[in-house]
């Protein structure tokens, strides 16, 4: 009888632990808007935003105040809307450091769409 107890705890500690770890890792991934995977390109804009996430080093570069500032992640409730709208243009043709030099091309190229929906999913920064 001992046994079957002990047999019952050992299989319950097993599965919590399981559960833990899978809710921490979904939690995790469900922390970027984006889906990341090796060897997509390495900047995303987000139109509604005016903002970008470099997909190499995991930060997003945003304005606060009129100034460029890099994080993890945004501010909460930044710029009033929701990065899981799954509106964000993938930035092809740029693989430098500084991706806000092209928001002006952007803002034209891409501008905000409530439904987000582009006719064109890459930018382009010529």
């Amino acid at each position: 009888m001992k046994t079957i107890k002990l047999t019952i705890i050992f299989g319950m500690v097993l599965i919590s632990s399981n559960l833990s770890a899978q809710v921490m890792a979904n939690s995790k991934e469900d922390s970027s808007p984006v889906e990341l995977s090796k060897g997509t390109s390495r900047y995303y804009y987000f139109p509604n935003l005016q903002a970008y996430f470099d997909n190499i080093n995991l930060v997003y570069y945003f304005k606060v105040n009129n100034e460029w500032q890099t994080a993890e992640e945004l501010p909460e409730n930044y710029g009033g809307y929701s990065l899981y709208n799954k509106a964000y243009v993938i930035i092809k043709d740029y693989d430098g450091e500084n991706p806000q030099q092209f928001l002006n091309v952007h803002k034209k190229l891409y501008p905000y769409n409530a439904r987000g929906r582009y006719t064109n999913a890459t930018a382009s920064s010529d």
